[in-house]
């Protein structure tokens, strides 16, 4: 339940780089391909090429780049550090670009086989994306039945996420009533 809320938490991270990203592409593909001083009625989409070519892959980037870099940096992304859990490969070492990309990929490959059964099975997009997110919940609660407590992703990649446990700081005003009678 913890990797879930983490999940969440970083989601909307996401979501807010995703929408920043996307609304930067639309503004230059608009200024590059579309005739200004058109009306709304006479507005167009952005060129299928540009949306593929360019919006999609920097969204990927994104998203790597996100979970890259914090896996990489301190082995935690901001929603793991709320909940205190951290990614560590199979030594106990921060991760490598390779391993954090191989992870990522890992975390994928369940939910879109799921997705692609479903379209099979129904093949509508509804079908699809509940394949998809049940492939998704699989992911995590497969933890919960694994005597190491490894999500699928973990073990495809070699990974480990633990529970960090809490550090004992002292309090603010701890500091400053220790400071006074010092004084």
């Amino acid at each position: 339940m913890v990797r879930l809320s983490a999940i969440v938490y970083d989601g909307m991270l996401i979501l807010a780089m995703l929408f920043l990203v996307g609304a930067v592409l639309a503004v230059v593909g608009t200024l590059l391909f579309l005739d200004v001083g058109t009306t709304s009625q006479d507005a167009k989409a952005l060129p299928l090429w540009y949306q593929n070519g360019v919006m999609t892959p920097a969204f990927v980037l994104t998203l790597v780049g996100f979970y890259g870099i914090f896996w990489r940096k301190s082995g935690q992304t901001l929603g793991m550090q709320t909940w205190r859990l951290k990614t560590v490969d199979a030594n106990g070492q921060l991760l490598s670009w390779g391993q954090s990309f191989k992870r990522i990929i890992s975390a994928c490959l369940v939910p879109a086989i799921c997705a692609v059964v479903g379209a099979f099975i129904h093949g509508s997009k509804l079908a699809i994306l509940l394949a998809a997110f049940l492939g998704f919940l699989f992911n995590f609660l497969f933890c919960v039945f694994n005597t190491r407590g490894l999500a699928v992703h973990d073990m495809l990649s070699n990974t480990i996420t633990l529970k960090v446990p809490k550090i004992a700081h002292e309090t603010l005003w701890q500091s400053l009533k220790r400071r006074q009678s010092k004084s």
